[in-house]
């Protein structure tokens, strides 16, 4: 029997209208989603919640570990209504933001907007973006109630768009009343994982930890970077890295705010300083956005997933396209067979940057020892890691190689935090219920009934001396598959 051939970046699946039955869940499943992302600037709490129930039947039906991850709707800056719906605004002509008219007053000249700090946050000269940054306005008077501008990039303008500055800025708190509100209710979801949005310092990881833990809740927090001050201060950013579990490059309003030529190198970046700091990094935003009405991706979409990939980005997300679009499971399919063309290169499978560091711990000297064994032993077919906290196979994915990462653990909350590590194939494994000596023939034979590796194979597997306690891994073995 051929072993089976495991995608190691992850995908993650928005769901709404278009997704969300029991049906298309189990197909997504099937296609190859790891992680379902419940969007909270949409839906109510006990609508997530009865999502989250479904998703979680499909998976076990599937006999896979499938995570949820609740993302905080955030404090998005967006203009009122207008009247009619929409207007069209011209280039040299003059609009006007004011604090004074009313959610549904919005005209051709003026509009309302949901943040009063705006007269206080902008200046003369500033460029102020509309709708992810279609349309362009400069600020030429700023008065106690009103910003007035001249439209630099005309076009149709709808209600409730968002609105942005040109080299960020416009900065409310990061947990608005509403998605306090939603973490009070979170204990209905059971979410694996948590974003926050537009996060502005570390004290915005810690002050949501602190209320998950209220609630006895421990799911692992991802940080959004999708403002540009974050981005331009190292120190601000690593502090925010080191904080969380991992990062989202959210490259709608951080492209927005720093403009698309600078996105390409802070994607870049991001995805390094991410993985060297030992944390998981998501890639969302427009990877596949044509596809919400088309059933077959863009070229160039497809090379934006492979980018990605190569650059080591742990996941791809997806948005709109299995949120609303048409063809959510061809999306999927199409996203999973760029992430697997691009895995065979070997830039993908090789990594250098750490040949020269100290480790600090035994589990990180096994972790690090094992990728690079793997990568220099052609026998191996496999990394095995008996592991209780999940730490041991988080390391080992930080460095890239070409062979399955065999996450064995008997805990399902371990497992389900690791659907988001790439190169990683959670699996329940229960070690406790076998006698020492036996432990590492029946971990073979399972992961042979499983179909992951065959007779003739060698396997690298690690373990801790002391069985049952997290932060023990300190053995490494080649056994042979007989």
């Amino acid at each position: 029997m051929i072993p089976k051939v495991n995608r190691r970046t992850k995908i993650v699946a928005t769901v709404g209208p278009g997704s969300e039955s029991d049906e298309m869940l189990a197909r997504l499943i099937q296609a190859g989603v790891n992680v379902f992302r419940l969007n909270f600037s949409h839906g109510s709490v006990e609508q997530h919640a009865i999502v989250a129930t479904r998703i979680r039947k499909q998976a076990a039906l599937a006999g896979r570990y499938v995570g949820i991850l609740a993302d905080l709707q955030g404090p998005k800056i967006r203009i009122h209504n207008f009247r009619q719906g929409s207007v069209n605004l011209v280039a040299g002509e003059r609009f006007r933001l004011d604090l004074n008219l009313g959610e549904d007053e919005g005209d051709s000249s003026s509009v309302g907007i949901n943040y009063p700090a705006l007269t206080t946050s902008v200046f003369c000269g500033d460029t102020l973006l509309l709708d992810d940054g279609r349309l362009r306005l400069r600020v030429d008077e700023v008065n106690d109630q009103t910003v007035n501008c001249t439209v630099l990039v005309g076009g149709k303008l709808g209600s409730r768009k968002g609105i942005n500055r040109l080299g960020g800025g416009l900065a409310a708190p990061a947990l608005t009343p509403k998605d306090i509100a939603d973490i009070d209710s979170l204990v209905e979801v059971r979410p694996d994982f948590v974003a926050v949005s537009f996060v502005s310092s570390a004290e915005d990881i810690f002050q949501t930890r602190d209320l998950l833990h209220r609630q006895g809740l421990e799911p692992a927090i991802i940080a959004k970077i999708e403002r540009a001050e974050v981005v331009a201060d190292d120190a601000v950013l690593n502090d925010i890295i080191t904080a969380s579990f991992g990062i989202m490059v959210a490259r709608g309003d951080l492209g927005v705010e720093v403009g698309d030529a600078a996105l390409i190198g802070l994607q870049k970046d991001m995805i390094s300083r991410a993985r060297k700091m030992d944390r998981v990094v998501i890639t969302a935003t427009q990877m596949m956005e044509s596809m919400i009405s088309s059933p077959m991706p863009t070229r160039a979409e497809v090379f934006d997933v492979a980018n990605a990939v190569l650059d080591g980005t742990d996941a791809v997300m997806l948005s709109a396209e299995t949120a609303v679009g048409s063809f959510p499971v061809e999306v999927v399919t199409a996203m999973a067979d760029a992430a697997m063309g691009a895995e065979r290169h070997p830039v993908a499978r090789t990594s250098r940057y750490r040949l020269d560091k100290q480790f600090s711990s035994a589990q990180e000297t096994i972790a690090m020892s094992a990728i690079y064994a793997a990568n220099h032993y052609s026998a191996v077919r496999g990394i095995a890691c008996l592991t209780e906290s999940g730490t041991t196979p988080l390391l080992m994915s930080r460095l890239s190689s070409g062979l399955p990462i065999f996450a064995l653990s008997q805990h399902a909350a371990t497992l389900q935090k690791l659907c988001l590590c790439r190169g990683v194939v959670p699996l329940f494994f229960d070690a406790s219920v076998f006698e020492r000596e036996a432990v590492e023939l029946n971990a073979m034979e399972f992961l042979c009934d499983e179909g992951q590796l065959r007779k003739g194979d060698s396997v690298l597997m690690t373990q801790g001396a002391i069985m049952g306690h997290p932060g023990s891994t300190n053995i490494m073995k080649i056994l042979p598959v007989v």
